[in-house]
């Protein structure tokens, strides 16, 4: 496919809640639509945009990388600022822009991703963070949490932490990260991957939850990751706690056009 002269990598954060999700569909507004819509305004026609990594309906992002193709060259700050004036009656802004070598893809050229899952551990439930964070009212072992989740990382068959309707080529995954820390009243839940099954990071917290209120031993965690079997899951965290948080790209993805040239 013939490539525009003019590729730009945006990085996008959002309040997932009010979205059916990152991807353009028909039964709801999604954060792809908005984004695009609100570009192609100023960019005279529609645009399509490539995103690191689809989030599901309710999951926010406070680091979605995104590239668009664009006819003509624009200044990065009018881009930033053009957009989000489209959508300023809306949860998203674009944080960042940068002009990047028709080589870049959000995508493909990524070689980690990361996210993070809060839950809220007290007895009172959340106020400003109501439907930002998962409410769990039981004392959690963080602890507990974090040595289970060491069973997890490596490569394995992830059958059992995939969504049944998961359209990925694999089960097989390496999970680079899971860790486990109390914040205060919060525990947070961290995970790095090259890439993940759809629905596996809220699987795995949803199962290391119950270890960490003492329904699951450390064991019964690593049982359910080995028996392959969807069947063998905890229940699965909501996706009201889940944040995608950041993009690893190689250096040489992102360089500009002007160092393209000198180089």
């Amino acid at each position: 496919m013939e490539q525009a002269a003019h590729r730009y990598m945006i990085v996008v954060e959002y309040d997932g809640a009010p979205f059916n999700g990152w991807q353009r569909q028909e039964n709801g507004l999604a954060v792809q639509q908005l984004v695009e819509e609100a570009i192609a305004v100023f960019a005279g026609r529609d645009v399509r945009l490539h995103c690191a990594g689809r989030t599901d309906s309710g999951v926010h992002a406070l680091h979605q990388v995104v590239h668009v193709d664009l006819d003509r060259p624009m200044r990065i700050d009018k881009i930033r600022d053009a957009t989000n004036a489209q959508m300023r009656d809306h949860p998203v802004v674009v944080r960042e822009v940068r002009e990047v070598t028709p080589a870049f893809h959000a995508r493909l050229s990524a070689v980690r991703r990361h996210y993070l899952y809060r839950i809220l551990n007290r007895p009172a439930p959340a106020s400003v963070d109501r439907g930002r964070v998962w409410h769990v009212r039981q004392r959690i072992d963080a602890d507990v949490m974090h040595e289970a989740a060491q069973s997890l990382v490596g490569h394995f068959d992830f059958t059992t932490f995939r969504a049944t309707q998961c359209q990925g080529r694999t089960p097989w995954k390496t999970l680079e990260r899971l860790d486990v820390t109390r914040e205060d009243d919060e525990i947070h839940i961290r995970a790095a991957s090259r890439s993940f099954l759809h629905h596996q990071v809220r699987s795995m917290v949803g199962t290391l939850a119950q270890a960490g209120i003492g329904r699951w031993s450390v064991q019964d965690v690593a049982d359910a990751l080995h028996a392959c079997d969807r069947r063998a899951c905890g229940p699965v965290a909501p996706a009201h706690g889940l944040y995608f948080t950041g993009v690893d790209y190689p250096p040489e993805a992102l360089i500009s056009p002007g160092e393209a040239t000198k180089a």
